[in-house]
């Protein structure tokens, strides 16, 4: 015989199994909830982008933010060989052009900086390096960026306007690694960004350079055709464009694009 003390216990246990499938269901569905938004960036946006994705999380919750820096030429063609990306952003307009040609850009590309070449030298400058033109010395060991990449570039504009002709020891592929080399004592000059000289205060010292001025690399940031998180995507765009990240890029001595 079922008494009402028995029908109260069986629902009661009821609803602790329904409670605990709920519970179940609710954790499985906020895991599955975590998104990832993927950027590459060029090297030379490592600090302030990372301080950017730290930031985006923090306003995001579940959102994590991963980045792949590198030479822009570089990122170009992974995402040309079909990498996985959300946003790209690259240190010159001539290899986002070419993401743009090939489609590979969703919209037009947001310009939200800029920046200039500066000679980068080891602590106490060995090599007394006060001009460009000291750095043509062959017994200076020079390293630059490979032509293809963009500061190898803005480093091409600035030879032909000074009329001098380089012979580096080494061409690299980012602009990091070349700041590395003068870090590490392996080169006398390095042509790298001021903001890179600015990042690693202590470790190398910077020689103005006026005529850096005939090569100005502005940076274009935008969103992949093929992304999946278009809305996250905008949104971190928002915040590089935006009061923000045009504050954190102006702390690290990039200029207005």
């Amino acid at each position: 015989m079922i008494t009402r003390q028995h029908t109260v216990a069986a629902t009661a246990a009821a609803l602790v199994v329904l409670t605990a499938c709920g519970s179940s269901e609710d954790a499985a569905t906020t895991s599955t909830a975590r998104s990832t938004l993927t950027v590459f960036a060029a090297a030379s946006l490592k600090a302030t982008f990372t301080q950017l994705g730290a930031s985006f999380e923090a306003s995001h919750p579940g959102v994590t933010v991963t980045f792949n820096f590198a030479g822009s030429s570089d990122l170009v063609t992974q995402i040309q060989q079909g990498a996985p990306a959300d946003v790209f952003a690259s240190a010159d307009t001539k290899n986002m052009d070419k993401a743009t040609a090939d489609s590979l850009i969703s919209g037009e590309p947001v310009p939200f900086a800029s920046n200039t070449l500066e000679i980068a030298v080891p602590p106490g400058n060995p090599a007394k390096v006060a001009t460009l033109k000291d750095i043509i010395n062959p017994a200076v060991k020079l390293v630059i960026c490979a032509p293809e990449v963009p500061c190898g570039s803005a480093a091409e504009k600035v030879e032909a306007a000074a009329g001098l002709a380089f012979t580096p020891v080494s061409e690299e592929s980012s602009v990091t690694d070349v700041l590395n080399m003068v870090a590490t004592g392996q080169a006398d000059a390095g042509l790298v960004y001021v903001t890179d000289v600015k990042g690693a205060a202590g470790k190398v010292e910077g020689v103005t350079l006026p005529e850096s001025s005939a090569a100005v690399n502005t940076y274009p940031i935008g969103a992949l055709a093929g992304t999946k998180n278009a809305s996250l995507a905008k949104d971190f765009i928002a915040l590089v464009t935006g009061a923000e990240g045009q504050k954190v890029l102006a702390d690290a001595g990039f200029a207005k694009p």
